[in-house]
């Protein structure tokens, strides 16, 4: 099938022919004829790189009339960066519209300019949300007679917490107006709603619902948690044409995580919330043209990441939501291209991979971390194919004669022994001590027992904690690194976690007279050795330390479940909400959940 098959008109059709597309992707062949026949609400469900933007800018274009200075088209999207390429997108597409305005609407930039821009006569509006109900509320924009409205990457605006926005944006909107909802996944927020502000919408899905693209590989990398960085530089080693997006859970330890890797000499860049807008365009700008390799991202920035060449898609954390695990791996395998999703997982994650499974409906692969001799082998065929492509600078011509004189006594064996040697050392003096990172499958004991302390804590599930949220309060608190707190264990009514043997009295000291509005909050050495079972708890009970004697929803003192004592877990899609702890110890200040992991580096 044609573009011209879909039924678009000459003028956008020059225009796909100047972009030099062929033929239509898959949810472009499903939706635009859908969309140019009637005018109809429709759910869309594919994945990130398949073509959205085309699947809907095309038939809005083609509806829209050029003429009118009425906005008729509203697009919302989750970030500045997406807002900024689908505007760029649809300029493109209909740059033989004459009388064409397409404004974009978001957050950071001059709001009385972009209200200049819409007085001008914008047909089409891009926007985030924020931005949006902002500018309708001051009477800056009026969307009550627009006929097209886009909802894109719905499943991430709702993860971001924009649900109340675009609830407020849309009541300002025709009631016969036609809803395009167009999402990577349809978890139940979607689909609540799809069901209130949509119509009989009819229901495009490129693949099934929720599941990865077809040309994206999934490997997984079973390591002691405090190995992790130190196997992230592995796969980057032995990988050395990478071009990645690095995921980390939140915005401190992407800023950490990118910091060391540019310490450790790699071209690493991070892009997080607590960067300004400036400083996310310089490091997006550098990502773009290849001066940054591994870019460290925290899943609502990446958002803005829409780079066709990415090679590898490397967790280095696994998200909270699982199904956000489909959005990080979308960024790889665009455009027709192969593309890698690498897991870096402890032991206690790897069940994590079998819910993900389930949902992208396709099997990880075990792989082992490349051995420090399989890197020098790798990083030598490298340079050596490198120079092969090489195409000769006849500029040297010049300085042959006082090479060949400094030269002269080697054999050209001898010359190639001493060349590559000058790579190969380098990675092979680093390596050949390097010790092996793979844990086997049946691995338990993740640190030697004379290595590590296992403390009993007094909250659990019924404060509100996971074990991921109760990691990153333990290591907040503590000031301890993502990987220097783990074996995690959260009960109902406590837990338990581990932390090497010579930071024991650093939590004991911490949590010595700890409160949290006026509740104390206890640690003790536990003898419990994380294996699962009905361990020795405190004071040598075999209840696991829970409260004897105690009700289901009483805690020491008298304390009910009904009264948390101000344990909240965050909230949002994890990363970027900030934390609500409230905890406090005498001479000690509360932990600051906002770090971003020391300075910032640019680029």
């Amino acid at each position: 099938m044609t573009f011209l098959d879909l039924g678009l008109e000459e003028k956008l059709l020059q225009a796909i022919t100047d972009m030099g597309f062929e033929t239509p992707s898959e949810v472009q062949e499903k939706a635009i004829p859908i969309l140019l026949e009637e005018d109809t609400d429709l759910v869309a469900l594919a994945q990130t790189g398949t073509g959205k933007t085309a699947a809907f800018g095309f038939p809005m274009l083609q509806k829209i009339d050029v003429d009118s200075r009425t906005t008729q088209g509203l697009i919302l999207s989750p970030t500045r960066e997406l807002c900024m390429q689908i505007t760029n997108e649809m300029n493109n597409y209909g740059k033989h519209l004459k009388g064409l305005n397409v404004v974009a609407i978001y957050g950071g930039a001059s709001i009385t300019e972009q209200a200049k821009q819409i007085k001008k006569g914008a047909q089409i509006i891009v926007a985030t949300p924020g931005r949006m109900k902002d500018m309708i509320g001051r009477r800056m924009i009026d969307i009550s007679k627009i006929e097209y409205c886009v909802l894109d990457e719905a499943d991430e605006m709702l993860n971001m917490g924009f649900y109340e926005d675009i609830t407020e944006i849309l009541s300002h909107s025709p009631q016969d107006k036609s809803t395009w909802l167009f999402s990577a996944t349809m978890p139940k927020e979607v689909a609540s709603i799809a069901k209130k502000f949509m119509h009989d919408p009819i229901e495009v899905t490129v693949g099934s619902k929720n599941v990865g693209a077809e040309n994206v590989s999934h490997e997984y990398y079973l390591v002691n948690a405090r190995d992790r960085y130190q196997a992230l530089k592995r796969l980057a080693d032995a990988n050395p044409d990478i071009f990645s997006v690095v995921f980390c859970r939140t915005k401190r330890d992407t800023q950490k995580v990118a910091e060391q890797l540019i310490a450790d000499g790699y071209s690493a860049g991070a892009i997080h919330g607590d960067l300004s807008q400036n400083q996310r365009d310089i490091v997006m700008k550098q990502f773009r043209t290849r001066q940054i390799q591994m870019m460290v991202a925290t899943d609502v920035a990446a958002r803005g990441i829409d780079v066709d060449d990415i090679t590898h898609v490397i967790n280095y954390q696994l998200p909270d939501e699982i199904e956000t695990y489909t959005h990080r791996s979308g960024r790889t395998g665009r455009a027709g291209k192969e593309g890698i999703s690498m897991v870096i997982v402890s032991k206690s994650e790897v069940r994590k991979i079998k819910q993900i499974e389930k949902i992208i409906q396709q099997k990880f692969e075990k792989k082992d971390i490349p051995s420090g001799i399989e890197i020098c082998e790798k990083q030598l065929m490298h340079l050596a194919n490198n120079i092969k492509e090489t195409e000769i600078n006849h500029d040297i011509d010049a300085y042959l004669p006082q090479i060949d004189e400094a030269l002269k006594d080697f054999s050209k064996e001898e010359l190639i022994k001493k060349f590559f040697s000058v790579e190969f050392t380098r990675f092979f003096n680093y390596y050949q001590k390097a010790k092996d990172l793979n844990l086997a499958a049946g691995d338990t004991n993740f640190k030697d027992k004379e290595d590590s302390v296992r403390f009993f804590l007094n909250v659990g599930e019924r404060d509100d904690f996971n074990w991921m949220s109760l990691k990153d309060f333990l290591k907040e608190l503590l000031q301890l690194g993502q990987d220097e707190v783990y074996k995690v264990d959260v009960k109902d009514n406590f837990s338990f976690f581990n932390v090497d043997s010579k930071h024991k009295d650093l939590v004991l000291g911490v949590f010595n007279d700890f409160q949290m509005d006026g509740r104390n909050v206890n640690v003790e050495i536990s003898t419990d050795t994380g294996r699962g079972g009905k361990k020795r708890g405190r004071g040598g009970r075999r209840d696991g330390g829970g409260f004897k004697g105690k009700g289901r929803g009483e805690r020491r003192g008298g304390r009910k479940s009904s009264d948390r004592g101000g344990f909240n877990k965050k909230s949002g899609s994890g990363e970027e909400s900030k934390s609500k702890f409230s905890g406090k110890r005498r001479g000690k200040s509360k932990p600051d959940s906002k770090g971003t992991g020391g300075r910032r580096r640019r680029g």
